[in-house]
């Protein structure tokens, strides 16, 4: 396939009642990452280091604009300590040209900025919750 913008990103996020809804249309930039931890195990007869991997992990952050309609954005996120009984996150999906990254994501704060321009812009990051392994698929 050719190269491609980010125009179509679709973002679907749990509420706290665990129904995935689809914020795509309150979400003016997304920030996603899928490190993985990078251990250093150089034995003492080395002169360069010797790495692997370790662990994964993924990061979300979500920005837009308020809007407080039914099943969107500040639905979904405003309650973001409110989480079914024995879960610890989110299903979170990101899906673009075929392709999802989906996991479940532990969202640490809902906050908002009243610039001086009049805009009520919020921010809702969020880390891996559950140890599985972040992939697209």
């Amino acid at each position: 396939m050719a190269k491609e913008n980010g125009l179509g990103l679709t973002v679907t996020v749990d509420d706290s009642g665990g129904t995935g809804r689809a914020i795509s249309a309150d979400v003016g930039d997304a920030t996603f990452d899928i490190p993985s931890n990078v251990l250093d195990w150089t034995g003492v007869n080395a002169t360069g280091f010797e790495r692997g991997y370790g662990l994964a992990d993924m990061t979300v952050t979500f920005n837009g604009t308020f809007d407080d309609a039914a099943d969107l954005a500040h639905a979904v996120f405003k309650n973001y300590r409110t989480i079914l009984a024995g879960q610890v996150g989110r299903t979170t999906a990101i899906a673009h040209s075929g392709q999802t990254l989906s996991d479940e994501i532990l969202y640490s704060n809902f906050s908002y900025n009243r610039a001086t321009d009049g805009s009520l812009r919020w921010s809702a990051p969020g880390n891996l919750s559950d140890g599985g392994t972040p992939a697209w698929s």
